[in-house]
């Protein structure tokens, strides 16, 4: 059986999330963490439950969702998942401290390039992925359907969906990814978002306004 644990981090309000199991394996999705009170809370947890983190998943590479990359690959010394079409958005990671007032340096990261040809393997548990960009050229969704659940990051959200106005989005592309691709899953899916409170695959059809 997975858990997931979520965390709140820095000026978006951005989640990140650890998935970890029985075994104390556990991957670390979106490491967002900005101040070291942040990277203080999500070591504890890590620390206290005796976690082997064994990879580093990105739903994409916009910047609050990758603040705190740097620190976890120094820290756990594990590959970076993501899709190859975030990689410019990766790549933008200074310029858009910038825009921010924040003055960050490249991140050092081994990428390993998913797509959806691949499937991750978690002690048995199997997970898929799902290319659905819109908000970002290299947006994906992991989906465990075994334990019914989605890690969207800022493709759907409760009541809502991605940005759109930023690098390279696309408004249809996201909708029509949204419907093709996460609608037609089971209605109880529950969705893990980037931001926000989790909901599920069922109310966000019957709900969402954008559909």
């Amino acid at each position: 059986m997975l858990n997931i644990q979520a965390f709140v981090f820095n000026f978006a309000s951005e989640n990140t999330y650890v998935v970890y199991n029985e075994n104390k394996n556990a991957w670390l999705i979106d490491p967002g963490n900005s101040t070291q009170q942040e990277t203080d809370a999500i070591e504890k947890f890590i620390s206290e439950k005796q976690l082997k983190i064994q990879k580093i998943l990105l739903t994409h590479a916009h910047i609050d969702h990758i603040l705190g990359l740097q620190w976890a690959v120094d820290t756990y010394k594990v590959p970076v998942l993501m899709h190859k079409e975030d990689q410019e958005v990766f790549d933008m990671f200074q310029i858009s401290g910038m825009r921010f007032g924040m003055q960050l340096n490249h991140i050092k990261a081994e990428i390993q390039y998913i797509d959806e040809n691949s499937e991750l393997d978690f002690d048995g548990e199997k997970f898929k992925i799902y290319h659905v960009p819109g908000h970002s050229p290299g947006s994906v969704v992991y989906h465990n359907e075994n334990g019914k659940f989605i890690i969207s990051g800022d493709v759907l959200f409760e009541g809502s969906i991605g940005r759109t106005d930023l690098y390279k989005g696309n408004y249809g592309q996201l909708i029509e990814g949204i419907k093709a691709k996460l609608f037609v899953l089971d209605g109880e899916t529950q969705v893990f978002s980037g931001h926000g409170n989790p909901t599920s695959i069922g109310f966000e059809k019957q709900h969402n306004p954008f559909f």
